[in-house]
């Protein structure tokens, strides 16, 4: 895999994060983005979009030049290291030591940093271990020794002023309470704790560790207050351990804004120090923002650089105060191929230390790959010799390009897949879908790339607020909603799906799901994205042998339809016209076409217009596996009964079909196909077919030039990527 595919313009010299961070990837000095008030920088993208592997790619090109520390609030590794003492840890307090731990070792310009605020705070806690007995409390906080002190470097002693004070807090409370007998969370254990922490400082230490924990909540600006108050929170759980793990990551911050100020900080240090944040769209990383950002807006400055990923592209409705994203004023935006970022400054309006966190953030949106960076991707991934003309890599290049829509993760995979796949003549996209693909360093045997997509684009990125008991069966519920228009198609699909089960999802909970993990919605499509629903089509053809499934689906929905119009006398509304349209949509992909062909044949006349969205409405479905002879039956090459008019609109549905598909070439030949069936319509005897001639020269311009018939959300992407 490619790390900077996609990202060279964010990576380089004069890049997004080289301004961001004051310094270039090659150590050159930067003029720093923005001013002391640092808005936390969200990379928002769904899955597949590249957003950790931008992260990643960002450490390896500045972590040795400006102290750059990668985190992945995801992982369970900080839950299992607090679980033996889970009154003195958490993953928040894990993964908070273990991001100063690495800074204490980091060896570029101006050295290692030390820890000694964050430390003070975590040995504090560290009295919430079970035994509760002097030799418990000292081992627990000896896990941190090495945060408040470190080497000297070219002449300096670094932090004098903190010199010691673990060393002397551990001597003087062993010393004070060795062979005592007291009960967990005595109160004398944290007296003994506080009393040596302070007297092993210098004064100029004790002032700074009064200034920081006197300003706990509560505390009234008595440190030895706030540090209790701490622990007491953190021992309580809930809300209360919330608060004092978001304290404890300003400690951390404020360690590292301290080892940049002042002249020796000043002269030895380049740059700012950063955070990048994966995954933190969970809970653990919705909480170190949500610190972070509350910090900000009540004035709380320093220098640490904040990137966290983002599924939604709101940000996250933690942003927006329970306030509905449309009410509260856009967020400032940064989309790459814009290439200068914008201005951004917090608001200064009365009111605004109370305004939204979505005031503090800027959104990165995550770029597509160009079409240039897409060919370039399939093209280095060929092995073997083209055919004369190429016809074979330009069709890879022309699938891969419309499965994908540019999502870098998808590129990858596919085009991976593909370095060897030979496209049939007449191939649909989604016989690429098949080609086996074996992932680096995975001795598992081959399996067909699809496979590995809907494993690493869904079950493996399962929505954060997904209930557990929908776990198994997520995939298989979005597989079978892939077939799905709006959301009483996908209520309809969901009941009979979900019969049985106690707990079960509607098609709102759904949609919010996918909203949450960074899906793209449309209006016309319930799973809104072009290349996951078909990935999903593909998977739902191929459940039952001869696509049973899929057929089954279908008649699902069409037969729900057909009960509606009879019961509702055929209303308006939702992604249909009409549920006559919607019904004969689903009826027409599942082995009703003659029937459709019948409707269409007899609803023409008088109303030329209106029908011609009908049909684009019918029309806009995908292909069921097989043999696909639509190009054939739109050409006239397959023999049809019936008078000139049913004939002609038989033709037609599968010329409009094929263009509206949108997973095969139509270009030039299909386009002639269209403007001389609506041009034969237009001569007709029946009243309205002159109007047809206008649809022929508006219709055939837009299959020639690769345009949707029927423009929505997923297919317009698909014409902007060409």
């Amino acid at each position: 895999m490619c790390d900077d595919l996609g990202f060279e313009r964010l990576l380089g010299e004069e890049g997004f994060f080289a301004r961001l961070l004051g310094r270039s990837p090659s150590g050159g000095g930067r003029e720093p983005l923005y001013g002391r008030d640092l808005p936390v920088v969200l990379l928002t993208g769904g899955p597949g979009m590249g957003k950790g592997r931008l992260l990643r790619a960002v450490r390896d090109h500045f972590a040795t030049k400006v102290p750059v520390i990668y985190l992945d609030c995801g992982s369970p590794l900080y839950a299992d290291r607090a679980e033996p003492e889970q009154g003195a840890r958490s993953a928040a307090t894990e993964l908070l030591a273990e991001a100063a731990r690495r800074l204490c070792t980091w060896q570029g310009t101006g050295g290692s940093f030390t820890f000694p605020r964050l430390f003070a705070g975590l040995a504090m806690i560290a009295t919430g271990v079970a035994e509760g007995t002097p030799d418990a409390v000292a081992a627990e906080v000896e896990r941190y020794e090495e945060l408040p002190q470190r080497q000297r470097l070219r002449g300096f002693a670094a932090g004098d002023f903190w010199r010691g004070a673990l060393r002397g807090a551990m001597r003087n409370l062993v010393t004070t309470l060795s062979g005592q007998t007291l009960d967990p969370y005595s109160a004398s254990v944290s007296t003994a704790l506080l009393d040596a922490l302070f007297a092993s400082l210098a004064p100029r230490g004790r002032t700074e560790l009064a200034r920081i924990y006197g300003a706990y909540p509560g505390a009234g600006g008595q440190p030895e207050h706030g540090l209790r108050d701490l622990a007491a929170d953190f021992r309580a759980g809930g809300e209360e351990r919330e608060l004092a793990e978001s304290f404890l990551f300003r400690a951390l911050r404020e360690d590292l804004e301290a080892a940049h100020s002042g002249a020796v900080g000043w002269l030895r240090r380049v740059g700012r120090p950063a955070m990048l944040l994966d995954r933190a769209e969970t809970p653990l990383g919705e909480q170190l923002l949500r610190a972070v950002l509350t910090d900000r807006r009540a004035g709380q400055r320093d220098r640490v650089v904040v990137v966290a990923t983002a599924r939604r592209a709101d940000g996250g409705a933690f942003l927006y105060g329970g306030l509905p994203p449309r009410e509260v004023p856009s967020p400032a935006e940064f989309r790459p191929a814009d290439g200068v970022p914008p201005v951004w400054s917090r608001r200064a309006e009365p009111g605004a230390d109370r305004a939204p966190l979505a005031d503090g953030v800027l959104l990165l949106r995550m770029p597509l790959l160009t079409g240039d960076q897409l060919r370039t991707e399939t093209e280095r991934r060929q092995r073997r010799a083209e055919p004369e003309g190429g016809n074979n890599r330009r069709r890879v290049d022309a699938a891969v390009a419309r499965l994908s829509g540019g999502r870098p993760h998808t590129v990858i995979r596919l085009a991976a897949a593909a370095a060897t796949f030979r496209m049939p003549a007449d191939a649909n996209d989604r016989d690429i879908l098949d080609a086996p693909l074996r992932l680096a360093g995975d001795d598992a045997p081959e399996r067909p790339v699809a496979d590995v997509l809907l494993r690493e684009l869904i079950l493996e990125q399962l929505p954060v607020r997904l209930p557990a008991e929908h776990h198994e069966h997520w995939l298989d519920l979005l597989t079978h909603l892939s077939v799905a228009h709006d959301k009483e198609c996908a209520d309809v699909l969901l009941r009979h799906h979900q019969s049985g089960r106690v707990h079960r999802l509607t098609a709102h909970h759904v949609s919010q799901l996918l909203t949450d993990t960074g899906w793209p919605g449309c209006e016309r499509h319930f799973i809104g994205d072009f290349g996951l629903r078909q990935l999903l089509v593909h998977r739902l053809y191929g459940l039952l042998p001869d696509g049973a499934a899929w057929y089954a689906d279908h008649h699902l929905l069409r037969d729900h339809y057909a009960g509606r119009a009879a019961d509702d006398g055929d209303p308006g509304g939702g992604a249909f016209r009409s549920v006559v349209t919607h019904r004969m949509n689903h009826h027409l992909v599942s082995g009703g076409v003659d029937d459709v062909v019948r409707h269409l044949a007899v609803t023409l006349p008088g109303r030329p217009q209106e029908w011609c969205a009908e049909l684009l409405e019918i029309a806009q479905a995908p292909y069921p596996g097989g043999v696909d002879a639509r190009r054939e039956r739109a050409q006239g090459l397959v023999a049809a009964d019936g008078p000139a008019l049913r004939r002609t609109v038989d033709q037609l549905l599968h010329a409009v079909w094929l263009c509206e598909e949108r997973t095969r070439p139509t270009g030039r030949e299909t386009a002639r196909t269209l403007a001389k069936l609506l041009d034969l319509l237009s001569i007709m005897e029946f009243e309205g077919a002159g109007r047809l001639g206008r649809t022929a020269t508006d219709w055939s311009g837009l299959a020639e030039n690769g345009q949707p018939l029927l423009r929505c959300a997923c297919t317009d992407q698909l014409a902007r990527r060409r």
